[in-house]
């Protein structure tokens, strides 16, 4: 570099500073990149660079809504220090308030619309080094495909990426009836796969060719990208292995808790984790009957068909893109309509996910799965379908403010029976108990899905892990309210336990010593397997074998505790 020495020093320190960032872009900064849609700049801290609120595509308006998304550009450099909105979702205490992050306002906001469609923006985390070729994990998040944003504090990628020296990628994604909407008026007959009404996972299929060709901007390597997401997330990580879009978009995949199987994949009996496509019409085509009735076009369901018959593709398509998008999510939430998933339409997804796997039609590759011991303590609304009543006799509401509020350091006289239906107290009552019925759930719910997927997979692949996560430290009456519940693993993967939905309910100074060992162990194992496709690694003191063999993730409140199944 004896070409600096004709430059003065200060220029020079700036050009070796930028240099030595690894990959950087023509800006000062270490955290000035210049990506394929346009220069931009982050923020340091805590040895990490961070760019928030990365634009990933055209906001998903007016005549671009309900359509794929559609990249944009800019020229000047865009200071990304902050997370881009929600995307737009009715209120539940997954999501985000009227402030985009956890606060009192989740509460207050319940079953009302919150975010914007303005919302396609993307998050980038690495290590503050000069390291290059780093694996690059892309974390989708959950929330029933309903509900969920990037911004929420569990799933801020920094020290994730200092654990496992990875670039780490989160992203904002349409929902609900804005990511998943099967009508055949809004189909142009052009594009097979905006005609899917999977708009959700064209979503996260443009986040992953924006990771494509900028990974090496942000000092990652495009050629090891891990596509990993929770509930949810996972069902679209698991639709994406199975479809052809994704072909060379990432390389290994961990689906947490989630699945991929229709009802016909299942014995009878069983909660499937993916609809036909004819669900998916019926419920778009309700909706838009919902609609008109409410607009005085039609004054029942019969009169409404009526109406549709009468209007063009173009004039229905108008007429729906005219709506306020808030409308049209409160209407399908009074009309019960409010599932949501990817829609298997036989071109961006195949009619049957399981039988193009077990075909070896799909996207082969390292597959690192997992679910919690106590998945169903989380879906307590469901035990309506065992026949009794839901799991909380309290409002969501009175549950959030009653986790907000709670010390979870401090004596409590709060019990299980302030909380659960007295149906199911005591909770470790044998068969009609609360954990007993919440694993009566997850038995029909998550584990046929988990069992169907995986062994289909073993019949073309050894290379596929799974872990069970076991921890039920938290201080009482938490422990038997939740315990293992479904999403509980994700603070031990992302190293995040500061505030967020569970954190009070969750971590206490007693719980603190195994549960940081804990989650440094399971950090480093997510860090082997973005790596080189193997979850092994020395900080779990054990050998972990393949399916259907499985790791079980626990700790005292003192240690780890990692055995085998």
């Amino acid at each position: 570099m004896a070409w600096l020495s004709s430059l003065r020093p200060t220029v020079a320190a700036t050009m070796v500073a930028a240099g030595l960032a690894g990959c950087g872009g023509s800006g000062g900064e270490p955290t000035d990149r210049d990506t394929t849609l346009g220069p931009v700049a982050g923020m340091q801290a805590a040895g990490v660079y961070a760019w928030k609120g990365i634009p990933y595509a055209k906001p998903p308006v007016g005549s671009l809504r309900w359509k794929a998304p559609v990249p944009t550009t800019w020229t000047q450099r865009l200071q990304t220090t902050s997370f881009g909105n929600a995307c737009l979702q009715n209120g539940r205490i997954y999501g985000p308030g009227s402030n985009n992050t956890y606060d009192g306002t989740i509460a207050t906001t319940l079953n009302t619309p919150v975010g914007s469609e303005d919302c396609l923006t993307l998050n980038v985390w690495r290590p503050a080094s000069a390291t290059t070729g780093l694996p690059v994990i892309f974390f989708v998040y959950g929330g029933s495909n309903i509900s969920g944003y990037s911004a929420d504090p569990v799933y801020d990628g920094a020290a994730l990426a200092k654990a496992a020296n990875a670039v780490v990628v989160t992203a904002n994604y349409r929902v609900g009836p804005l990511g998943f909407f099967n009508l055949a008026q809004l189909k142009g007959g052009t594009d097979p796969a905006e005609d899917s009404g999977n708009f959700a996972l064209l979503d996260i299929l443009q986040v992953l060719k924006f990771i494509q060709g900028n990974a090496g901007t942000f000092g990652g390597d495009a050629a090891n990208v891990t596509l990993m997401g929770q509930s949810a997330g996972a069902i679209n990580v698991w639709a994406l292995l199975a479809s052809p879009a994704a072909k060379g978009l990432f390389h290994k995949a961990v689906p947490l808790s989630g699945g991929i199987s229709l009802a016909s994949n299942l014995p009878a009996g069983n909660i499937p984790t993916l609809n036909p496509a004819t669900t998916y019409a019926a419920q778009a085509n309700a909706l838009l009957a919902r609609l008109l009735i409410a607009d005085g076009k039609a004054t029942d369901l019969p009169s409404a068909q009526a109406y549709i018959a009468t209007q063009s593709a173009a004039d229905i398509a108008a007429y729906l893109r005219g709506k306020d998008g808030k409308t049209v999510l409160s209407t399908l939430l009074a009309a019960g309509l409010t599932g949501s998933g990817p829609i298997p339409d036989g071109n961006l997804l195949p009619t049957d996910p399981i039988a193009a796997m077990a075909a070896g039609k799909y996207n082969k590759m390292p597959v690192l799965a997992s679910n919690t011991n106590e998945e169903g303590k989380l879906f307590a609304p469901f035990l309506t379908l065992l026949g009794g009543p839901p799991g909380f006799k309290i409002s969501d509401a009175v549950r959030f403010n009653m986790m907000a509020s709670f010390n979870p350091d401090a004596p409590t006289t709060l019990t299980e029976a302030d909380i659960l239906d007295p149906a199911y107290t005591p909770s470790n009552t044998p068969v009609t108990g609360w954990t007993a019925k919440a694993n009566l759930l997850g038995s029909v719910f998550m584990s046929p899905s988990r069992d169907n997927v995986l062994n289909t997979l073993k019949t073309q692949q050894s290379n596929v892990w799974y872990y069970r996560f076991d921890w039920a430290q938290e201080p009482a009456p938490w422990n038997t309210v939740y315990g293992a519940a479904h999403a509980f693993d994700l603070p031990f993967l992302f190293g995040n336990f500061g505030p967020s939905l569970f954190s009070n309910a969750a971590n206490s100074k007693a719980n603190e010593p195994g549960r940081l060992a804990l989650s440094s162990a399971m950090m480093a194992s997510l860090a082997a397997f973005a790596r080189n496709g193997d979850p092994n690694t020395p900080e779990l003191g054990t050998t972990w074998q393949p399916w259907p063999a499985k790791l079980l993730f626990d700790a005292t409140p003192t240690a780890k505790r990692i055995g085998t199944q």
